[in-house]
C-alpha cells in the first residue's frame, strides 16, 4: 500500500481516557511506515488542541462537536462520509466505539465493557446513566457488527464482547494501551511494618472515578476494619465522581472516619500532575468489577507500587502475579490483603518487580506502531475483495 489517507473521528473522544489514548497514540505514531502518507482528524477544538504537530496530520475543526453529543452524532452519521471522501481517506477509524454511517471500509476500537456486562450497569438503578450505557450498548453492537476491523485492549474484552454479540471476528487485534514515561518510578526500598505508626501510616492511593462498580465504600470499610485493629493505613481516593456514588462514599467516610484523620476523597487532579499521586504512596488498591482495560492499574505497575487488586474482569490478564487479588465485594477479603502487603515487605517488594516487568511491555509506541499496522492491512485486504 502506498500513499494512503486514514481518517479518525475524534467526536466520541472529548476527554479522560479516550482522548488520552488519541492523543499519546498520536504522537508516538509513524505512519508512514506502513505506507499511510496522511492521517485526518476531525473533532472539536478542545480535542485537536492536545493533537501534536505532524508533517503527515491534518486536523478538521467540525463545530458539531464542539455542542452536544446529539450534534455530533447526527455529523458522524449524515456528513461524516462525504468529508472523509473529500480527504480522499481510504479507511476510517473510530477510536470512540460509535459509528452507524456509511463509509467503507472502517475499523473500530472497544473501550468500554460497561455496555456489555448488565450486571454492572443494573448498579446504577433506575437513572439516566443507566439508559446511556443501555443506548450505547445498542449504537457499539452495531457499530462493532458492522465493522472491518476490531482492536480490542484486552483479550478478556475481546472474548466478553464476542460472547455477548454471539460472532466471532476474522479481523481483530488485541492492542493494548501505553503509559507515559513520567508514572514510570524506579523500585524504592520497602520499609517494613514496624516502619509505620498512626502518625505515619502505610499510605494507599486509589485512582479512579467513583461510581457503583468501584467499590471505593468497601475499601474504606475495609480500612477502617484495619484502623480499629490497630494496623496504621490511610487511603486517598482521587477521581471524579458520578454524583449519587460520591454521596455513597462521602456518607461511609463519615460514619467510619468522621474526623477525616485516615480516609480522604481528594476529588479529580489533572491527568498532566496525577503522577505525583502515585510517587507519594507506599501501596495502590484498585477494587473495580468492570473494565475493558485498566489503564489506572498499569499506571500503578508502572509506578513501583505493592498493589491489592480486584480479582474481576481482566485485571489478573494485565497484573499476573505482579500483585494480590481480593473480591471487591467483600470487604473481609479487601481487608486481609491490604493487612497481609503491609505486614510483608519482601513479598511488597517481590510484587513490585513483577508488576514493573510486566509494565515495560506497555508502551505508546507498540500502541501506535501495531494499530497503524492494523489499520494498513485491513485497508489492503478490502482491497483485494
Amino acid at each position: 500500500m502506498t500513499g494512503k489517507v486514514i481518517g479518525i473521528d475524534a467526536g466520541n473522544t472529548r476527554t479522560g481516557g479516550g482522548l488520552t489514548y488519541l492523543s499519546e497514540m498520536i504522537k508516538a505514531a509513524e505512519p508512514e511506515r506502513f505506507g499511510i502518507n496522511s492521517v485526518v482528524i476531525w473533532g472539536n477544538a478542545a480535542a485537536l488542541a492536545e493533537m501534536p504537530e505532524r508533517s503527515w496530520l491534518r486536523l478538521r475543526h467540525e463545530k458539531a462537536h464542539d455542542e452536544l453529543y446529539l450534534s455530533g452524532f447526527v455529523w458522524q452519521r449524515r456528513k461524516l462520509a462525504a468529508a472523509a471522501r473529500r480527504e480522499g481517506c481510504n479507511l476510517m477509524f473510530f477510536p470512540g466505539s460509535t459509528y452507524l454511517g456509511n463509509f467503507r471500509p472502517y475499523v473500530a476500537v472497544s473501550q468500554n465493557m460497561l455496555p456489555f456486562s448488565p450486571a454492572e450497569w443494573t448498579r446504577f438503578g433506575v437513572s439516566w446513566t443507566r439508559l446511556r450505557i443501555k443506548l450505547l450498548r445498542l449504537v457499539q453492537a452495531r457499530t462493532f457488527r458492522r465493522a472491518d476491523g476490531m482492536i480490542f485492549l484486552t483479550q478478556w474484552a475481546r472474548l466478553g464482547i464476542e460472547s455477548y454479540l454471539h460472532t466471532h471476528y476474522r479481523r481483530v487485534k488485541i492492542v493494548p494501551h501505553g503509559i507515559s514515561e513520567r508514572f514510570r518510578h524506579s523500585e524504592i526500598q520497602q520499609r517494613p511494618a514496624a516502619a509505620f505508626t498512626a502518625a505515619s501510616p502505610f499510605r494507599w492511593l486509589y485512582v479512579s472515578i467513583v461510581a457503583p462498580y468501584k467499590h471505593q465504600w468497601n475499601v474504606a470499610r475495609a480500612a477502617a476494619g484495619l484502623r480499629r485493629a490497630g494496623v496504621p493505613v490511610s487511603v486517598d481516593f482521587v477521581g471524579p465522581a458520578y454524583a449519587p456514588s460520591l454521596a455513597r462514599l462521602e456518607n461511609t467516610l463519615r460514619e467510619v472516619d468522621p474526623s477525616g484523620e485516615f480516609l480522604r476523597y481528594r476529588g479529580p487532579v489533572s491527568y498532566h500532575t496525577l503522577h505525583t499521586h502515585y510517587h507519594g504512596a507506599n501501596a495502590f488498591i484498585f477494587a473495580s468489577s468492570c473494565e475493558n482495560m485498566p489503564n489506572i492499574l498499569i499506571e500503578a505497575m508502572s509506578a513501583g507500587l505493592p498493589i491489592a487488586c480486584s480479582r474481576m474482569g481482566p485485571m489478573p490478564e494485565v497484573l499476573g502475579d505482579g500483585g494480590l487479588y481480593f473480591n471487591p465485594e467483600n470487604v473481609d477479603e479487601i481487608a486481609a490483603v491490604m493487612y497481609r502487603l503491609l505486614r510483608d515487605h519482601d513479598l511488597r517488594a517481590r510484587c513490585v518487580s513483577r508488576a514493573g516487568q510486566r509494565a515495560a511491555q506497555y508502551s505508546w509506541k507498540r500502541c501506535a506502531a501495531e494499530t497503524f499496522e492494523f489499520l494498513a492491512s485491513t485497508e489492503q485486504l478490502k482491497n483485494r475483495r
